[in-house]
Order: structure tokens, then C-alpha cells, then sequence
């Protein structure tokens, strides 16, 4: 926490502490919006959520948050994306029902952030999940996308001013068995954890027990009083974002350049200067093909404590970046 600025969004707080060692003005505009004014000389910037910068156009971050539109421009430029579908009704869902039994889908709104309204469906067999699942991001989105499942790992790879300046793996909220405890048990041990906390203050968020979480286990046929067994781990989500539970870990020197070069060109095709570019990757020490990575989204307002403060993993001190690229 940096003094004075608690109640900020801890990525914004770290790019006041680097604004301030730089001996620039700090204002705090409006603290539940994290919007503030930065001044050093005659330059003056205005940054939204530390990430919503004047060096992005308008443009930039409506295109990202249109999934499908962002996968349209991906695909014009090579970059590999899943196959998906798009619906706005649950009967026409419905219809396409049949086309998805047994197969592994995701289904997501076209315009939501931080995992909110996405299901994955692995063998899709209960047409009242579906609906259920559809219904879902529909509360979030009047449009939603239905993509084929890419197997393989999750890593978000940070660009900023056209460099990759930070990698991590984010794995679902999980908790690892000890022989001993339940997991209900297991979980409210984790978040203990000082770095876990709630609203973005603290480098992760503190593990839920709520009906995604339960359903997602009962899946695996196991409740919250399951004991497992010693160094078991066992997953409570699917998806795999730090707002949920999820666990940082740094991959930055753990990957093939040629992914750093895929995730930057992804971010150059819809003009970004800041972009939190999601990949899925079957093995991060084989070069890519056609066949083993794809990305499955980009976000237009990523995070930037995770870099900073992983579970696992060195500080990339990614708010130097930031105010590198706004002339600080």
C-alpha cells in the first residue's frame, strides 16, 4: 500500500509511486473511477486505471472490446484464433446445440472484462447447462460467442509501446491437498495470505466459494468438505483470471521469443500501445505453428500488478513502462 493512496486500484498506486520518484505532480481526480492527473513541467497526462492512456486513439479500446471484431482483424493478419459462432438468443443457441454436443466450447459475451459471463463446457452433454451458460453472458452481453476449446495453458503477455515487456502464466484458483484438511478448509488457509485481499488493492484476490466454484467441483464429483490427498491439487474454476482467485506466475525468461512475437504483433493489428494479450499455449518451449497456440482475447485495460507482484516470479516493474511511453 503507498501512503495516502490506499484506497486506489493497486495499479494505479504503482504508477503514482513511479510518478512521484520521477518528480511529477500527482493528483487524484476521482478515487473510485482511479483517475488521475499527472504533471511534470508543461506535459500533463490523464490516466484512467493506470492502463486508459491518451497514447491509445478512441478507437483502440472499442475494437478490443468487441471480441468478435478483434478476432476478425487477428485473423485478416494471420494471427491464430478460435473458431466460434455468434448468438443473441437462447433458441438460436439452441439450434446449434446439436452441431456442439460432446465438444469442448467456450462460451462468452462479446463485450465483458475479467472473466465475467465466460463458461467453459468440456464435452458438452446437458443442453440445461447450456442454456444455463448462455443465459449467463447474455446478462453480461446482447451478443454471445460460442468458441471451440483451445487446450493447452493461459499466459498474458503484456505490451506496452510495442514491446512485451512482461509474461505470466495465470492458473485457476485451485488449493493443493495436504492429507490433512478439507478444501474448504485448504482455501480459507490460502487466503490468509496477506497478498490476497478483495477490489484489486492487493496482488491477488482472495479464493470464493460460491456457486461456480461448487458447480465446478461437483463436476469433478467432489465437495467443499473433500479431502484431498497430499500435494493433489485440486481446481475450484476454470478460467484462470487473477480477479477470481487465480494465481500469478512469472514466465517472462521462461518462453520462446517467437510468442513475444506473435502477442506484439497481435497488438500492432488493432493499433494498441497498451494491450494485455491472452494465449493459450500448448508447450511454451516449442516454437508456434498453425496447431499449438492461439489467442483468445485482448484487453484494452490490463492489470498491472501482476507483473509486479506474482504469486511466483520476480517484479518486472512494468509502471516504469507506462511512464516511459507518456513522456515522463
Amino acid at each position: 500500500m503507498l501512503k495516502n493512496y490506499e484506497g486506489l486500484e493497486l495499479s494505479t498506486q504503482i504508477v503514482i509511486e513511479e510518478a512521484l520518484r520521477r518528480d511529477a505532480e500527482v493528483e487524484v481526480l476521482d478515487w473510485d473511477d482511479n483517475f488521475i492527473r499527472l504533471k511534470k513541467g508543461m506535459r500533463v497526462e490523464y490516466v484512467k486505471q493506470a492502463t486508459k492512456t491518451s497514447a491509445d486513439s478512441y478507437i483502440v479500446p472499442l475494437i478490443m472490446e468487441n471480441k468478435e471484431l478483434t478476432k476478425l482483424i487477428l485473423k485478416e493478419h494471420h494471427i491464430n484464433v478460435p473458431k466460434s459462432i455468434t448468438v443473441n438468443r437462447t433458441d438460436e443457441a439452441l439450434e446449434e446445440y446439436l452441431n456442439l454436443k460432446s465438444k469442448d466450447i467456450v462460451i462468452k459475451p462479446k463485450s465483458a472484462n475479467f472473466g465475467d459471463g465466460v463458461s467453459i463446457v468440456k464435452g458438452l452433454k446437458s443442453k440445461k447447462d447450456y442454456i444455463k451458460s448462455i443465459e449467463e453472458a447474455l446478462s453480461y452481453s446482447n451478443y454471445v460467442l460460442i468458441e471451440e476449446f483451445i487446450p493447452g495453458k493461459e499466459y498474458r503477455f503484456l505490451v506496452i509501446a510495442d514491446e512485451v515487456v512482461a509474461v505470466m502464466h495465470r492458473v485457476p484458483a485451485n488449493v493443493t491437498g495436504d492429507g490433512t484438511h478439507n478444501i474448504k478448509e485448504l482455501v480459507n488457509e490460502k487466503n490468509k495470505d496477506p497478498r490476497r485481499g478483495k477490489g484489486h488493492i492487493t496482488p491477488l484476490e482472495k479464493i470464493e466459494l460460491g456457486s461456480v466454484e461448487k458447480n465446478n467441483l461437483a463436476s469433478q464429483m467432489k465437495d467443499v468438505y473433500y479431502l484431498p490427498e497430499e500435494d493433489e491439487i485440486v481446481y475450484l474454476r476454470e478460467n484462470s483470471n487473477i480477479s477470481t482467485g487465480g494465481d500469478s506466475i512469472d514466465f517472462t525468461d521462461d518462453i520462446c521469443e517467437d510468442y513475444k512475437i506473435i502477442a506484439q504483433k497481435a497488438a500492432k493489428a488493432v493499433g494498441a500501445k497498451i494491450c494485455g494479450v491472452d494465449m493459450i499455449i500448448q508447450d511454451v518451449k516449442a516454437k508456434p505453428d498453425t496447431n499449438n497456440h492461439s489467442i483468445i482475447e485482448l484487453n484494452f485495460n490490463p492489470v498491472l500488478y501482476p507483473h509486479n507482484f506474482p504469486y511466483k516470479g520476480q517484479n518486472r516493474h512494468v509502471e516504469k513502462k507506462v511512464l516511459d511511453l507518456l513522456g515522463f
